[in-house]
């Protein structure tokens, strides 16, 4: 006994063990990697709905109370339709906003024609294989 040698298994890893082990937690790692960054493209699209939906109803509520469509998304937020521009989540920019011009009113053809809607200025596709310039 004492300090002789052990003969058969000695204890601790064997190096094929470790190999597996190392492997396994690869594995899961990389699924975990995979699904956040999933996640996060979720929540980044999440928030483009939401930001449409709100600057499309601003503009509609613009255009119930003043019968016309505001000139520029500026407008909104000078007029109390919004507190600012969102920042849109896969441009990190508020100004990247790309704009679709109203049709010209035929019974006032003087008058500026203002914004319909609005649309992300990113040219990324979706996870659902969509552009979200075409949201």
């Amino acid at each position: 006994m004492g300090w002789f040698p052990r003969f058969g298994r000695a204890d601790g890893w064997t190096l094929i063990e470790l190999l597996v082990v190392i492997s396994l937690i690869t594995v899961l790692a990389g699924i975990g990697i995979a699904s956040y960054k999933t996640a996060i493209i979720r929540s980044q699209e999440a928030v483009l709905k939401e930001d449409l939906f709100q600057m499309r109803d601003a503009i509609d509520q613009y255009h119930a109370d003043k019968n016309q469509y505001p000139a520029d998304l500026q407008a909104l937020v000078s007029e109390g339709y919004l507190r600012k521009i969102p920042e849109d989540p896969f441009t990190h920019s508020a100004d990247t906003w790309q704009t679709v011009s109203a049709e010209p009113d035929p019974s006032n053809p003087n008058a500026q024609p203002g914004i319909f809607d609005v649309k992300s200025g990113s040219d990324q596709t979706a996870l659902d294989s969509s552009k979200y310039a075409d949201w």
